[in-house]
Order: C-alpha cells, then sequence, then structure tokens
C-alpha cells in the first residue's frame, strides 16, 4: 500500500456514508459540439458528485487530487435522466479514492445505461489548506474488498503514469497541431473552497482537446478518454488561464491531445502549471461510429519524443487491473 496508510485515523465502524448519487435531467445547456452531452461536462458531473462523498466521508473540505482513465463508452443525450454515483473505495492517511459511474437513459423509463466510470482522488484539507487525516474506509463486502483491492493496485500505475508525464519537456520545437486559449477565471467558476471548480477545470481541457483535434482532422471530434488528469495548485477566481493543448501521437482512429493549463496574475507574466493530462479524441460518422484520421508523421526529435511518450503511457494503462484499452486508444 502506499505511504499514506500510516497514521490514519482509527474507525473500526463506518462514521459516515459512504456513497453518493446525484440525479437530475440534462438540460438543453448541456449541448455540445458533437449534439449530445460534451466529456467536459460528464467531467463537471464527475467531479461534484466526487466532491460530495469525499466531504461527507471527511467532514472536511476537500480538493481534487486526480482523476484516472476515463473512458466515454457512449454519449449521455440531452433530455436524458441521469445518475451519477461516487463511492469511497479506499483510503489513506488524507486521501479518498472515490470510484464514480455515470449512467443515463430516457426519462419515460427503462433501464439506465452506463456511459463512463473512472476513479477520483481527492484529498481532505483544513483551514491552512494543509492535509488532514480521514476515517479509515473498511470494505464490509465482497464486492467492496475486490474494489479496494484494484484501487490499491493502480497506485503503482498512478504513480507510474504521473512520473513519465512529469519528466517530458513541450517547446516550440514541436510541429504538431497546437491551440492556446486564454481567458481570465470568473466568479461563476467557484467551488465551495472559493477557487475555480476542478470540474471546470477539465471543461476547459475538454474544449481545448476538441479545437486541437478538429483543426487537424477537419472533422467534427468527441473524447473518448481522458487520464493522468493531475491537479498541482489551485487556480484562482480573476487569474488569467491559459489551457494549451498538442497534438502528440495519432493511432488509427484516435489523436492523443496533451493539454496544459496554466494561470497566474493578470498584472504579472508569470505562469505556474496547474493541471496535466492527455485526452483522446476521436471523429465520428453520422451514425457515431469513429472513423480513421489522417496519421501525423514526427518530425523534429521533440515530435518523436512525445509520440513515444504517448506509446509509452498506453503500456503502462495496460498494466492496471482489468485494463482493456480500446483500439483507437491503442491502434
Amino acid at each position: 500500500m502506499d505511504n499514506e496508510t500510516q497514521g490514519r485515523v482509527d474507525a473500526t465502524a463506518r462514521p459516515n456514508p459512504h456513497s453518493v448519487t446525484l440525479r437530475f435531467l440534462a438540460a438543453p445547456t448541456d449541448l455540445g459540439h458533437s449534439g449530445s452531452v460534451d466529456a467536459g461536462t460528464v467531467l463537471e458531473w464527475v467531479d461534484k458528485a466526487a466532491y460530495a462523498a469525499a466531504v461527507g466521508w471527511a467532514k472536511s473540505y476537500c480538493v481534487t487530487a486526480y482523476v484516472g482513465n476515463i473512458h466515454f463508452a457512449d454519449p449521455v443525450n440531452i433530455g436524458d435522466m441521469v445518475e451519477v454515483e461516487a463511492t469511497i473505495v479506499y483510503t489513506g492517511r488524507s486521501s479518498l479514492h472515490i470510484r464514480t459511474v455515470v449512467s443515463s437513459g430516457e426519462v419515460k423509463g427503462g433501464a439506465a445505461t452506463m456511459r463512463s466510470q473512472c476513479l477520483v482522488i481527492f484529498v481532505a484539507v483544513g483551514p491552512d489548506g494543509k492535509p488532514v487525516p480521514v476515517p479509515q474506509f473498511v470494505p464490509v463486502t465482497a464486492a467492496e474488498t475486490e474494489l479496494r483491492d484494484q484501487a490499491v493496485a493502480r497506485i503503482e500505475v498512478r504513480d507510474s503514469i504521473v512520473a513519465a508525464m512529469s519528466g517530458q519537456q513541450y517547446t516550440g520545437a514541436g510541429t504538431a497541431e497546437r491551440v492556446t486559449l486564454r481567458f481570465l477565471a470568473a466568479p461563476t467558476d467557484v467551488n465551495w473552497g472559493g477557487k475555480v471548480h476542478g470540474g471546470t477545470v477539465m471543461d476547459w481541457i475538454d474544449e481545448a482537446a476538441y479545437v486541437c483535434a478538429t483543426r487537424y482532422c477537419g472533422q467534427d471530434t468527441v473524447a473518448v478518454f481522458s487520464g493522468g488528469v493531475r491537479f498541482y495548485r489551485p487556480l484562482l477566481i480573476g487569474d488569467l488561464v491559459e489551457v494549451e493543448a498538442r497534438l502528440v501521437y495519432t493511432g488509427n482512429k484516435g489523436m492523443h491531445i496533451a493539454v496544459h493549463v496554466r494561470s497566474g496574475k493578470p498584472t504579472g507574466r508569470d505562469m505556474q502549471l496547474t493541471t496535466y493530462c492527455l485526452t483522446v479524441m476521436v471523429a465520428r460518422d453520422e451514425t457515431g461510429t469513429a472513423v480513421p484520421v489522417p496519421q501525423w508523421i514526427p518530425v523534429s526529435d521533440e515530435d518523436k519524443r512525445l509520440a513515444a511518450h504517448a506509446r509509452e503511457l498506453l503500456e503502462i494503462r495496460g498494466r492496471a487491473p482489468g485494463s482493456s484499452l480500446p483500439s483507437h486508444l491503442s491502434g
């Protein structure tokens, strides 16, 4: 287990609810570029449900630290009844590992279909912003034990992904498609701690990846995967925000887009990295089927290094328990 297993708060029984479910209708204002709900909006829902589960368990303010691999299996349609279930599956000393499942179906009734699932990690913090201990989560059923064991097994995989991503440099020597969105973080982006909501940041990531991928292939695109979303530091209301998306690799159908989010005071020029991830976009035909995209050929040494990095991340993710990469990720 990780080093957070030391010094936990003792708890022989569950002191608080360990699962939260949000239910609502997908509104017309949730309509995205693809004609259904965009991945960024789904990620906002995931972050809110996970936050509610984290705070309900920890009884303390919590911040998003990491969002694991999320596959967008099927779209959520406008008017769908949406259910976002967030369940504590493992706790470290101050961290909470939360499994989220997004399902939706027709409001008239019928079985809901699972649309996506992922693991979100929050950290409980005190008034001074420093991590504080949380009650230990103890599984009581075989299913809960299996989910706990999977979360523990993913710690090593996640650490490998973070190390691989942190070790890369992105400079002007790259020749691939690249876009940068710039704007001010608005008061409407605020979370319960007075900073920018983690889900809002993930929505910005999705928008930048969409523009980059769509410009590259000349077709409308949608996100099918987002992984390794790591939050390095908080982003403040009023900050100047820079979201840079760069193509780093293409498979047969998937366009792998590295996205960096930086922020700083508008009165200065110092921009610090706040969030980084890799998103995979695909182009789809009128039936919703992913279609081939033009192959990108690396030119510069940096191009080749980053393309190899994208392949390395695929290999690392393949080690995760129960991992099965769709063809548009690996092909």
